[in-house]
């Protein structure tokens, strides 16, 4: 992988600052050499376990709260950046990108949002070294698509709460200093700071998973967690919150996949190039290059999307529904591309010497988490049409 030079059909390079390059660049050397040359995401998949050693490396890279101020010890760069960075790491891998995009996007974004000054000097800048992890509890069993109906519980005791309920499918949650916990209250739904060490608070790994393999994912179990009143983060209001805080993450997602795209392009044109197979490469066969153009084309759009979306949000012209596209598409291309190249390797395909089947595998919770194909189908449909689909 360290001959990996990317895919830049429209010259979009020519559209980054130095600054962009650069870090981009900077993040790309540190995935082929923590990650990808060592064979590190190959024992950590083999294994199911994540590779925490990073955790301080990406903080020192500059990689988490990238675009927060720089006076809480974050980045301060802006979101293209932030995309790129995501990009890069999930050509690693996607649980490396969920970490990052986690820590950053759904647990610093909401304590810089909805937080006190207090509250922010106290987590950001450690978190932004990778001190202290952060893991974000919204779904539920039976709450995933629709987080309005969640059972979660902030009781009012004395000046401070009592936390009762339980999270799903939640990244980071076992290895987490810290959760960003969304529950009813009297006042509607709420988010709280939640020290993973406070009695009550349990955060069992979920077992058997086949994709992200190398991600930490738990359930957040609160049996009667008292937490006092410095636990709540008191700009947070309604359902809008929390979902402010997907919108973040999601846009993240959006570039993220394209890196997946690009590792797996490149595995398959290299692949098809020398494997020979009645008298010449694969590569030299209509069918193979129809699937190759097709992979390419979709990945070139991908990257088009992600960028006008990285300009409108450091414009502040980005819409939710803008994510929603994104999303919609991007990790769409990025399921239907994984998929045909794993035809492409033929049998190699699903053995872990090569990288697509890993990807093959990650991409099915990407295409599904923070929103699955069809609700951002849903979304948009009713900012087109002005009618909403999702309740009877």
């Amino acid at each position: 992988m360290s001959e990996f030079r990317g895919v830049d059909f429209f010259d979009l390079d020519d559209l980054l600052s130095d600054e962009e390059r650069a870090i981009r660049d900077a993040v790309r050397e540190f995935v082929d050499r923590e990650l990808l040359d060592n064979l590190t995401i190959e024992k950590h998949h083999r294994e199911g376990t994540f590779p925490s050693h990073l955790v301080p490396l990406l903080g020192e890279l500059g990689c988490l709260g990238v675009t927060l101020p720089e006076e809480y010890g974050c980045g301060g760069m802006n979101n293209v950046t932030y995309g790129l960075i995501n990009q890069e790491l999930e050509r690693g891998d996607s649980g490396l990108r969920s970490f990052v995009s986690v820590q950053s996007s759904l647990c610093m974004f909401p304590i810089y949002t909805f937080g006190t000054e207090e509250q922010k000097r106290l987590y950001l800048a450690r978190m932004a070294k990778g001190e202290v992890i952060g893991c974000f509890g919204l779904s539920e069993p039976d709450h995933g698509s629709d987080p309005s109906g969640m059972e979660t519980k902030a009781t009012p005791d004395g000046d401070g709460w009592i936390l009762n309920g339980t999270k799903r499918w939640i990244t980071n949650g076992s290895i987490a200093d810290i959760a960003i916990v969304w529950a009813q209250t009297p006042d509607g739904i709420r988010g709280f700071i939640v020290p993973t060490d406070a009695p009550g608070f349990s955060a069992p790994l979920i077992p058997g998973k086949f994709s992200l393999r190398a991600s930490v994912t738990s359930e957040l179990v609160m049996e009667d967690v008292k937490i006092g009143p410095e636990a709540l983060l008191p700009e947070t209001g309604g359902l809008k919150s929390p979902l402010k805080c997907l919108t973040s993450a999601r846009y993240g997602i959006v570039w993220g996949v394209i890196g997946s795209m690009m590792a797996v392009f490149d595995e398959a044109l290299r692949y098809t190039k020398q494997r020979p197979q009645f008298g010449k490469p694969l590569a030299g066969f209509q069918l193979v290059q129809e699937k190759l153009v097709w992979m390419h084309t979709e990945l070139t759009k991908a990257q088009l999307v992600a960028l006008r979306m990285g300009r409108l949000k450091d414009e502040g012209k980005l819409k939710h529904y803008h994510v929603s596209f994104g999303k919609r598409n991007n990790c769409w291309a990025a399921r239907e591309i994984a998929k045909l190249g794993r035809e492409l390797l033929g049998a190699n395909g699903i053995c872990d010497e090569y990288q697509v089947m890993r990807h093959l595998m990650n991409l099915e919770s990407v295409y599904t988490y923070e929103g699955t194909h069809d609700i951002h189908t849903l979304a948009l449909g009713q900012h087109l049409t002005g009618h909403s689909a999702f309740r009877g």
